[in-house]
């Protein structure tokens, strides 16, 4: 099952996106058989402020459990975190 997740950051969070960064990319890395996609929101400037990730979980509790253990989640960088089971039903195969 899919599961998209969306997060926008907190206002002035840019220095913390930066320091949890690399940890963040690691930790999205070493899960890679359950994140298929992913990357940053942009503001009107180009610098980052939010993230979107499409996880491919068995059920809303796996994806959450994944979710959770995020670095840039731990770090509070998130205003809010929203996550929508997703059926892809056109463009890139997911298989």
């Amino acid at each position: 099952m899919y599961f998209v997740v969306l997060c926008l950051d907190k206002p002035e969070s840019l220095g913390i996106r930066m320091e949890n960064r690399a940890a963040h990319l690691a930790y999205l890395a070493a899960n890679a058989a359950n994140v298929k996609l992913g990357g940053p929101f942009l503001d009107s400037s180009g610098q980052m402020c939010g993230s979107m990730l499409l996880f491919s979980c068995p059920d809303e509790a796996a994806a959450r459990a994944l979710l959770a253990s995020d670095p840039f989640l731990k770090a509070g960088l998130f205003e809010s975190v929203e996550l929508r089971p997703f059926r892809p039903s056109v463009g890139v195969s997911l298989e």
